[in-house]
């Protein structure tokens, strides 16, 4: 299938990036590729006025995208992957159920900061298409990063009854995933509490407690922990694991076995997924000609509707982005509304983490299942630019809901698939701790944090929403070129391939750590000779990484994490406090411009259009 977006070309600035994250230049310029995007070598240099890169077409007035962080923030020259995970919370919220504020091993605001750029660009291309003044995208990397844990700073910050989880909060032993008799570390996974119960009666535990244990695994997805009773890690760990395999099969409970990214890479489907995180399919030409007459004047998807239904994170956070960038986004939820609206803590009577992802989206209550509500949806579609789905596999068909039925009655639409599995055959939920497992993503957050699996936190579903969101704007874009509407396929799994070939070009720091001080946690980041060279002369400390260690971790301990921060930046040396209270993020005034205090904090758009 040929690239989607191979008349397009991406020009690099070889200054105006982060110098000290190479990590995300290389993820920018491989996402851009997978895209059909063209990257253009600097020869001779052109004048980019400080922008990162500039995205050209034949009809386009070149767009150009650059990086910005708060005032009084860390400035551009010291950012990288460890640092932003630092200051944006994620390694507190990685911690909750991992034994401590960490990074999470993977480099995965690289990753997410590259998606959201070229999203904000390709944004700026569409709305530029559509006769709107859109040549200047600047983009936060904070932003980015606190847009990754939202939900978990709306839940610390709510009103009524807010959420006080900090590192170290829940016992990284007592929490999935589980391990057999034989040695075997694998994940369970159900969305019903009937086969959970049915399950764990057959390994030996008590009703009461294995109700105890749905309790503690149905946390994972709000708060990242996930505390169960010891007797049921104990009981899995007296079976072999194929009596597992078949007592869950007997019950209806899926079972994932953590493996490693070279497992994952000698799978069929690995080939195809490791390709391109997307499956673009345009639609046949259509006689109608493709029109759009909107000129969006302050957002580029100003004018453009959004059809989304969609449960939990990834779909929800994808419509979210779309309704960021001015599309109006019409939320479909059952009759009485979506459960999870009720999910404390709460404010003014809604869920607070479902407002942050839900706010900007106006609500329409459709049964979908029915004739009459499935006549609603397609009256909806006929004036809609997108319409997006995260259903099971096979749903959509079987409700006549799928791209073949909506094409019929909008033939310009852009129809987005946000799948689990995308086309690996396995036979589980592809929820996103499921495929943390099969991916390699969670082995290697294991490897990094020392513990037995992977991150609470919920990698791949926000992740996977912001590439699925990337995706249908591709499509928008590749709809304002040729005037045709495109189905789109993405995956919690091509999301965690994604991942883990970005980690494999990572390049590896001199000096790199979370370090206790006097008063919190400093991450120090030393990716040059010259910086370990300064922090060796500043702390009378031998000039070498493998013999430094512990006098260096006792010359911090006499000052505050705050202090370090100053002297160490002003000599050039990469460092930040670790965020481990999320309502620390709420009380910074540096990073204010980044939120919005509503009744709880929520994170705004990473993007600013100039």
């Amino acid at each position: 299938m040929p690239a989607l977006l191979n008349e397009f070309s991406l020009l690099h600035s070889s200054t105006s990036f982060p110098p000290n994250w190479n990590e995300l230049q290389l993820s920018l310029t491989e996402q851009a590729r997978l895209l059909g995007i063209c990257p253009l070598a600097i020869s001779p240099p052109v004048d980019m006025e400080g922008a990162a890169f500039q995205l050209q077409h034949p009809a386009l007035s070149p767009i150009q995208a650059h990086f910005a962080s708060p005032a009084g923030w860390l400035p551009n020259r010291h950012l990288s992957e460890l640092l932003l995970q630092a200051g944006s919370g994620l390694m507190s919220v990685h911690g909750r159920a991992s034994g401590r504020a960490q990074p999470l091993g993977v480099d995965y605001l690289s990753t997410l900061t590259a998606v959201m750029t070229l999203h904000g660009t390709l944004a700026a291309a569409v709305g530029q298409l559509r006769g709107g003044a859109f040549d200047q995208v600047q983009l936060s990397p904070l932003g980015c990063g606190l847009l990754s844990i939202g939900q978990y700073l709306a839940g610390a910050t709510a009103p009524e009854d807010p959420e006080a989880f900090l590192p170290g909060s829940s016992d990284p032993h007592l929490r999935p995933p589980f391990r057999s008799a034989d040695g075997i570390t694998f994940e369970l996974e159900t969305l019903d509490s009937t086969p959970w119960r049915s399950f764990w009666t057959a390994v030996g535990i008590e009703s009461e407690l294995a109700g105890t244990a749905w309790k503690g695994f149905l946390l994972r997805y709000a708060r990242a922990v996930s505390p169960l009773p010891a007797a049921c890690l104990t009981a899995l760990a007296r079976l072999r694991y194929a009596k597992i395999q078949q007592l869950a099969a007997q019950s209806g409970v899926a079972v994932v076995p953590v493996r490693t990214d070279a497992q994952r890479r000698e799978d069929p489907d690995y080939p195809q997924s490791r390709a391109t995180p997307w499956q673009f399919e345009p639609f046949p030409p259509s006689h109608e000609r493709y029109r759009d007459t909107a000129s969006p004047s302050l957002l580029p998807l100003q004018g453009m509707r959004v059809i989304e239904s969609c449960r939990r994170i990834q779909g929800p956070l994808a419509g979210h982005l779309l309704a960021s960038l001015g599309a109006e986004v019409i939320r479909l939820e059952p009759p009485g509304g979506d459960p999870l609206r009720a999910m404390p803590p709460c404010a003014e009577g809604c869920s607070v983490r479902f407002d942050a992802l839900n706010h900007l989206k106006s609500i329409h209550e459709v049964d979908i299942k029915s004739a009459h509500g499935r006549q609603l949806v397609y009256e909806l579609a006929r004036d809609a630019d997108v319409f997006l789905h995260n259903w099971a596999p096979g749903k959509a068909h079987e409700m006549q809901l799928d791209a073949e039925h909506l094409r019929r009655v909008q033939p310009h639409l852009v129809y987005a698939y946000a799948g689990g599995w995308g086309r690996a055959p396995v036979n589980a939920p592809g929820t996103d701790f499921t495929v943390q497992a099969w991916s390699g993503v969670s082995a290697a957050i294991a490897g990094q944090s020392g513990i037995r699996g992977g991150s609470l936190f919920t990698v791949l579903d926000v992740l996977g929403g912001a590439i699925a969101a990337l995706g249908v704007t591709a499509a928008l874009l590749n709809r304002a070129v040729t005037g045709t509407g495109t189905y789109v396929e993405s995956s919690l799994l091509g999301a965690a391939d994604l991942l883990m070939h970005s980690n494999d070009k990572a390049s590896r720091n001199i000096l790199s750590g979370v370090y206790p001080t006097l008063s919190g946690l400093i991450a120090i980041d030393c990716q040059h000779p010259d910086q370990l060279q300064s922090l060796a002369m500043l702390l009378d400390i031998p000039a070498t990484a493998d013999t430094c260690q512990q006098t260096l971790a006792e010359r911090l301990r006499k000052r505050p994490a705050s202090e370090w921060e100053t002297v160490l930046n002003e000599l050039g040396i990469g460092a930040c406090v670790v965020i481990e209270d999320l309502k620390q993020l709420a009380a910074n005034t540096r990073i204010s411009e980044c939120l919005t205090r509503k009744t709880y904090f929520s994170v705004n758009a990473p993007w600013r259009f100039l």
